[in-house]
């Protein structure tokens, strides 16, 4: 099943390999405005996987030099939630419904979340009219470790007719 959004990244995915990221990162950062004004850096998106990467620019920092609360909260939300745009049919609208998240450690340099989903999850969304799910993701800073935990519920419901 391809969907609009997964026609656009299957595109983009046709340059170049060394254009790849930053033209999905682009494309995609032009649709979600945090995303793009993050400079939000889509290295990995498909059906069932992604990774998403905010770099410790100025623009992403807080007040202790680390990037931002709200930034590492966005990489988890971004890179879930590509996931279930990715797999949603273009009837319904994917949600986010809960996020949870536990901050644990001090970040140092970027934050990469890599998420995925199974086969099965990838099957419900396409063939139920609407449901929730919990798509898994692990948030790493630059060197390696989880500065924070995070859990995030999406849901999808039909679109809405006007």
């Amino acid at each position: 099943m391809a969907n609009r959004m997964s026609r656009i990244v299957s595109l983009c995915n046709k340059a170049p390999s060394g254009l790849r990221v930053w033209l999905v990162s682009t494309v995609l950062g032009a649709n979600v405005k945090l995303v793009g004004t993050t400079r939000a850096r889509i290295e990995k998106l498909n059906h069932s996987e992604s990774r998403i990467t905010i770099r410790n620019l100025r623009r992403n920092r807080n007040h202790i030099g680390t990037v931002h609360a709200c930034a590492m909260a966005l990489t988890a939300e971004t890179a879930t939630g590509f996931l279930i745009g990715m797999n949603t049919p273009d009837t319904s609208v994917p949600v986010i419904k809960s996020m949870n998240i536990d901050f644990v450690k001090r970040s140092s340099g970027d934050i990469t979340c890599e998420a995925h989903i199974t086969d099965e999850q990838i099957q419900n969304i396409r063939t139920q009219e609407k449901g929730e799910l919990t798509v898994a993701c692990t948030i790493t800073d630059g060197k390696g470790v989880e500065p924070i935990k995070a859990e995030m519920i999406w849901a999808w419901t039909p679109k809405r007719r006007t």
